[in-house]
């Protein structure tokens, strides 16, 4: 089981981190106004998505990569509480029902943490 579900935080941190290159824009209205080179900040995120993702593969590098998919999760979080000020709507990116905001924000975000956290070793 735990090999599986390294197998799909790979896979899911890899096209995460590739769509942030793929559709940048989708990203930009999500990163709050207050931060600067939100250009920068989106490409960064997914790049370093990608390498966590893919270093989480090899048994050397797991433990670093992990905690640094935690560690994005927790400064992604600034970005979660800007998207539910806003509505839960960026407009030309992403609207949702404000419900899915929060749930995506107190409830999904925790068990991606917790995903990372327990493919540590």
């Amino acid at each position: 089981m735990v090999k599986v579900l390294r197998i799909l935080l790979v896979l899911f941190y890899g096209f995460a981190g590739i769509y942030h290159f793929v559709n940048p824009e989708f990203y930009f209205g999500l990163i709050p106004d207050y931060l600067p080179f939100p250009e920068f900040l989106n490409y960064a995120s997914g790049a370093l998505e990608i390498i966590f993702g893919i270093g989480a593969i090899f048994p050397q590098f797991r433990k670093i990569s992990v905690y640094g998919i935690i560690i994005l999760l927790i400064m992604f979080i600034p970005s979660h509480v800007y998207f539910i000020q806003q509505d839960s709507c960026v407009e030309g990116s992403l609207c949702v029902s404000p419900w899915i905001s929060w749930a995506r924000l107190l409830l999904i975000h925790p068990l991606l943490i917790y995903w990372a956290w327990i493919l540590r070793e």
